[in-house]
């Protein structure tokens, strides 16, 4: 019988294991379980290589060859924890970055901030965490009293919205009874003292499941917590739950069903940070910790009308976090203001010792910085209307129609209703521009480099592939909730034949987008754009930070949200669902970034509003 790893391993040793020929070779020989040289002619047409003659001889007679090699590293059965020898950085040579770190200046505090609170406590769920913070600070309410609070709506809101996997709450309210009690004897440890905050639950957090959201991951524990979990310990904030992820970090269905976003139930909250994003616009936790590679916080921010933050690729240790994609995932804060975000980062940002990736930098918050004075650009093309796919229409002579044309019909006026809305949406991009320019910005037109983004976008998926390859080859990848053809288990099944050569060059590609990128940034400190488009792929190949942040409201007139959520689209909302607005710094750029979306934030007052969640809803 034919041993697909002896085959993998001869044909490596002729140089042929960097092109797609050895694993389209072996799936044609799989069936007839014998090589032949037309099979080889096959399988190089494919390719796209040509085979000498002499190569096909030596591949047919070395498949008795040992392949000791390939099968001493898959024994090895490496976890998810271990990283790639290669470290993706995003900096180039030349950059560089402030080392002095000077105290954080918060903004000032209202004097009505520390005032009576309401009789109801509920009444401050939706609180800042700035705002909360001298709640605390000035004992007007317990750490306890508010986790406790937070817990409750946790659990009054989680059938409706399914954003839970898990509530830590013995941890929690033993951690808030702790810096009440700090907090008497004099000891304030900052913003976070006492605010009930969740984890994404790929974060490890000792003594409790960390599922990744995904079947057959259901019982997993880790006997550590994650870096960031011990940071936020250490600043008094109180871990109140582990929130949903989408399998693995994708969409926002897990194994225990579908988040939803407290805007409109109907649909999902997106994801991956599906939870995160649910539970903090909810006002059923503090503030929350997600994670992106690809949107997992900018898609769950912009459905859910959160403020979310992707910091720089290196600004945050991802130890104790499951790994995706070892050259993008990035942890980062979704909240409910702008300054919030500032106050998170600030606890969990900086070297811990074992994650490579993450460089020593400072991150000095100024909430009175003169934004004024920075140079802001927008990326025209993308605020632009986009022009409208073509519209096929399918029918016979006899007007008789087949299954097929019926669902080429229905995915054209699928493709018609999605530019609808999206045409909707971009009044509230071109509002944008306009508000930034009343604030005296003089707007500097941009455009992103042109280059095949979408060639690049195998290397996410390649490095998910290699992170879950004992998940594809023992077969366990059957107990992921989804299976089609866009989600995991066949994604991580087409990885295997994408070329390593490819891979190499998609990487030197995506070296000409990070210079192209630096480019842009001599001009500007700051650029906005859409939230969706170009940018979201870019900046995240590229490793700059972003904020989401609301950007208004859909009204009455709006489209009607599409029948189907995939999860992809995130102006399928409707009529009164929120829309968001991106700013992209430069590379550990945070403090500039978040001081103008601060600004932009003040300004419009769009982070004010929240979802008016049914009372009457039971556990």
């Amino acid at each position: 019988m034919l041993n697909r790893r002896i085959f993998l391993d001869f044909v490596s040793e002729l140089g042929l294991a960097s092109t797609l020929f050895p694993g389209v070779l072996w799936a044609i020989a799989e069936k007839k379980k014998e090589i032949t040289s037309d099979m080889i002619d096959q399988a190089a047409a494919i390719a796209g290589i040509a085979i000498p003659g002499e190569a096909k001889s030596m591949l047919v007679e070395g498949l008795s060859n040992n392949g000791r090699r390939l099968e001493s590293i898959r024994a090895l059965r490496l976890p998810n924890s271990v990283a790639p020898a290669l470290v993706f950085d995003p900096v180039l040579p030349g950059m560089k970055f402030a080392q002095r770190t000077i105290p954080m200046k918060m903004s000032s505090a209202p004097a009505a901030w520390s005032s009576a609170v309401p009789k109801d406590l509920e009444g401050v769920a939706f609180y800042s965490v700035r705002r909360l913070a001298e709640l605390i600070r000035t004992k007007r309410v317990s750490s306890q009293t508010l986790t406790q609070m937070y817990l409750d709506r946790l659990r009054r809101y989680d059938p409706l919205l399914k954003f839970a996997v898990t509530l830590t709450e013995n941890r929690a309210l033993a951690q808030a009874k702790e810096v009440d009690r700090d907090l008497s004897a004099g000891k304030y440890r900052g913003p976070l003292h006492g605010i009930p905050w969740g984890a994404k639950d790929l974060l490890a957090v000792k003594g409790y499941p960390t599922t990744w959201g995904a079947g057959g991951f259901e019982n997993q524990s880790f006997d550590e917590d994650a870096t960031v979990v011990k940071r936020l310990d250490a600043t008094g904030a109180v871990l109140i739950a582990k929130l949903t992820l989408g399998a693995l970090a994708m969409g926002d269905k897990w194994f225990g069903g579908r988040t939803r976003n407290p805007w409109n139930s109907r649909d999902g909250s997106s994801g991956s940070s599906a939870g995160s994003g649910s539970a903090t616009a909810a006002g059923c936790v503090g503030f929350s910790l997600g994670s992106e590679t690809l949107g997992s916080i900018s898609s769950p921010s912009t459905r859910c009308g959160a403020t979310g933050l992707r910091p720089t690729f290196g600004m945050v240790p991802r130890t104790g976090a499951m790994a995706l994609s070892w050259s993008m995932d990035k942890i980062g804060p979704i909240c409910r203001s702008v300054e919030d975000c500032a106050l998170v980062l600030n606890a969990i940002y900086g070297p811990d010792g074992l994650d490579r990736t993450v460089r020593r930098v400072a991150f000095n918050w100024d909430a009175q910085m003169d934004w004024r004075r920075l140079r802001v650009g927008y990326l025209r093309s993308e605020f632009d209307p986009k022009p409208p796919e073509p519209v096929k229409t399918n029918g016979s002579r006899s007007g008789a129609r087949t299954t097929a044309q019926e669902q080429s019909q229905k995915q054209q006026e699928a493709k018609r209703l999605a530019a609808a809305r999206h045409g909707y949406d971009r009044q509230f991009d071109l509002a944008a521009l306009s508000e930034l320019r009343s604030m005296g910005l003089k707007l500097i037109e941009l455009e992103l480099p042109k280059l095949p983004y979408e060639g690049m976008m195998p290397l996410l998926v390649a490095e998910a592939a290699a992170a879950f390859d004992e998940l594809t080859r023992s077969g366990r990848d059957k107990l992921l909730t989804e299976q089609g053809k866009d989600d995991w288990p066949n994604l991580f099944r087409v990885a295997r034949f994408y070329p390593a050569v490819d891979y190499v060059n998609a990487n030197r590609a995506r070296l000409l987008l990070m210079e192209s990128m630096a480019k842009l940034f001599t001009q500007v400190d700051v650029i906005v754009a859409p939230t969706d488009g170009d940018q979201l792929v870019a900046t995240n190949l590229t490793g700059h930070p972003a904020v989401i942040l609301p950007n208004g409201f859909r009204g009455k007139e709006a489209p009607v949200a599409a029948a189907d959520d995939l999860a992809d689209d995130d102006a399928i909302g409707g009529p009164g669902t929120p829309v968001s607005l991106t700013f992209i710094g430069n590379l550990y750029g945070e403090a500039k970034l978040l001081a103008l979306a601060k600004a932009y934030q003040d300004a419009t007052g769009f982070h004010l509003k929240y979802p008016i969640l049914d009372r009457s809803a039971k556990t």
